[in-house]
């Protein structure tokens, strides 16, 4: 089994209790942090829902964000699209958790990038 096929077994293993068990919510956007390991530096970057950004040597799509309905304040899982700029190489495509980013991460020489949170509607964190 190569590498890939094992991570994606394995993310689907353990994400499918948490679907099945947990209704999620769609979030109208994200908040990711992205970190320059040569110069030291990060930042968090709001982005909504079908938006990006470009950063360093890389352009970020942030797909979808989704939260667990009854704790919105627990978790957040992310759908991302990373391209290198120069190039446009995919580097990275598929779901990002926030509560575990080696799970399912970036594979590159330069940036880390992760997701921190959803953006979550006013109100929502209360209506759990």
């Amino acid at each position: 089994m190569t590498r890939t096929a094992f991570i994606i077994s394995l993310t689907l293993a353990l994400a499918a209790p948490m679907a099945s068990s947990q209704p999620v919510t769609h979030a109208p956007g994200g908040v990711l942090r992205v970190l320059d390991k040569v110069a030291g530096a990060s930042q968090d970057v709001e982005v909504p829902n079908g938006g990006w950004f470009e950063t360093g040597g890389l352009k970020v799509t942030l797909w979808e964000c989704r939260y667990p309905q009854d704790d919105p304040s627990s978790e957040a899982f992310a759908r991302l699209t990373i391209e290198g700029r120069s190039g446009g190489s995919e580097l990275f495509n598929g779901w990002m958790v926030a509560t575990s980013p080696a799970l399912n991460a970036l594979d590159h020489h330069r940036y880390d990038v992760w997701v921190l949170r959803c953006m979550i509607p006013e109100g929502a964190a209360d209506s759990g």
